[in-house]
């Protein structure tokens, strides 16, 4: 089959791979819709992300499609059987479970369920998450744990492009639950790219409308302040530069909360004024990833219409095509999500 492969920093190869053979629980998909991602840019640029993925590996991460394949049983059905044999065996009936021909989405990692972070409902944090690359090809095997945890039938009027955006938007969930957002509240989203245009459509969801353009970013705080007299309850910055994460602080009101959201460049320091932190009573956090629970609320989300891919969703590029398409994003380009088209 056709795959996207990432060898180094900058460098992505279309190849012609063999697709492996089924392990006990695993199930395989044929591709419907793979997006590109700011995170894959990020790889690409380095390449190689140390949590994620290490080269010579398949690229890209935000998918959906159709079962192509189910693995068998282990077969193992004694009562004698030892703890080992039986997680096997229920690995694999979670596979058998599923059927060829059936429409779903996958995440990109899967928790262990069993480290302290899983045991305290912060699997995002899982001392030893799973993840899965090789959304830029023409089919992906999915692991055996993901297909327990983190593989979702889509209903019947779900569009495969619709249903790529789960993953990115478990994050953005993830990041409006960490901050406890409700109706009635000032938001604040820093940032247009694909997430923080996300995190404006569910804030609009609770009622959020309008739109400060800031231009180039630059006097960041005294545009804004001077475009509006609202005072925001809750800052997102959804950018991922030092300065910006210095300029939420300052724009957020007496006692509201802060997501640095946005990732700035490993090695990255900020300087805090200590003084209105403290004295203004806020809180500040950083939300991480998704978990199983974030994935499902987000998939509820596009089903429900409040995101879709087309508000999203702005250009398309076959699979062959793809190395350039990434030299042209690492350049400069700035298109917000690129289908790619990985039968053509």
């Amino acid at each position: 089959m056709k795959a996207a492969v990432l060898h180094g920093k900058e460098d992505v190869r279309v190849e012609e791979i063999a697709p492996r053979v089924l392990q006990s629980g695993e199930v395989r998909l044929r591709i419907e819709a793979a997006l590109t991602c700011g995170t894959d840019l990020k790889v690409f640029k380095r390449g190689y992300h140390a949590k994620m993925i290490v080269p010579s590996a398949v690229f890209g991460h935000e998918l959906a499609g159709v079962i192509l394949e189910v693995s068998g049983s282990s077969g193992s059905q004694s009562a004698q059987i030892e703890k080992a044999e039986i997680k096997i065996s229920r690995l694999a009936s979670a596979a058998t479970s599923w059927n060829v021909g059936e429409r779903v989405v996958v995440a990109n990692s899967a928790p262990c369920g069993g480290c302290f972070f899983c045991k305290n409902h912060q699997e995002n944090l899982c001392e030893d998450l799973l993840f899965l690359n090789g959304a830029y090809a023409e089919s992906i095997v999915v692991p055996a744990r993901l297909v327990e945890k983190n593989l979702f039938r889509l209903k019947p009027e779900t569009d495969f492009r619709d249903a790529a955006l789960t993953e990115p938007l478990a994050c953005v969930v993830q990041g409006v639950e960490d901050l406890k957002l409700r109706a009635g509240q000032n938001i604040l989203v820093l940032g247009a790219g694909p997430i923080g245009l996300m995190f404006v459509a569910l804030a609009k969801n609770l009622g959020a409308a309008q739109v400060i353009d800031i231009g180039d970013g630059a006097d960041l705080v005294s545009k804004i302040r001077s475009a509006t007299e609202a005072k925001f309850d809750a800052v997102i910055e959804a950018v991922g530069r030092p300065e910006t994460w210095e300029a939420a602080v300052q724009l957020v009101r007496k006692g509201g909360a802060v997501n640095f959201f946005g990732g700035c460049p490993s090695g990255t320091t900020l300087t805090l004024d200590t003084t209105l932190i403290h004295y203004s009573n806020l809180t500040l956090l950083a939300s991480f990833h998704h978990t199983p629970r974030t994935i499902r609320r987000a998939l509820e989300f596009i089903e429900a219409g409040v995101i879709r891919a087309a508000d999203f969703v702005d250009g398309e590029c076959p699979l062959t095509k793809l190395p350039e398409l990434f030299k042209s994003m690492a350049a400069g380009n700035h298109a917000v999500k690129t289908l790619i088209r990985v039968h053509e």
